[in-house]
């Protein structure tokens, strides 16, 4: 099992920057793949980025490629997603997920607001 604790949510501008991290927990911070997803209001959960335990392969869904980008430093049992030229749109609860048992996404954080104002 691992635990997983979002952070870094907040209210900024549109065009602004926000940095979010994911401190893993519990099982040994390896070797998965992890990722973010979002939830807006009224709206079903949606992937947004993936990275493997390397790091050497990212994915991302296209409304934030170019905008988004995903990393980890393993050392620190950390993943990050930094946020950029954020939009209206990107307001949503973003939330971290592991995948110990592949395709499964197995473990979930509790999640960190993301509000961007026009």
């Amino acid at each position: 099992q691992v635990q997983l604790v979002e952070s870094g949510g907040g209210l900024v501008q549109a065009g602004g920057s926000l940095r979010l991290s994911c401190a893993a927990s519990g099982r040994t911070f390896s070797p998965y793949a992890m990722g973010w997803f979002r939830q807006a209001p009224g709206q079903g959960r949606e992937f947004v980025a993936r990275i493997t335990w390397t790091g050497g392969n990212t994915v991302y869904a296209e409304s934030v490629k170019g905008r988004f980008t995903i990393s980890r430093d393993n050392a620190k049992n950390t993943m990050y997603l930094q946020m950029n030229t954020l939009i209206p749109e990107d307001t949503a609860i973003y939330y971290c997920a592991t995948q110990t048992n592949y395709p499964s996404w197995d473990n979930w954080g509790q999640g960190t607001q993301v509000t961007v104002s026009s």
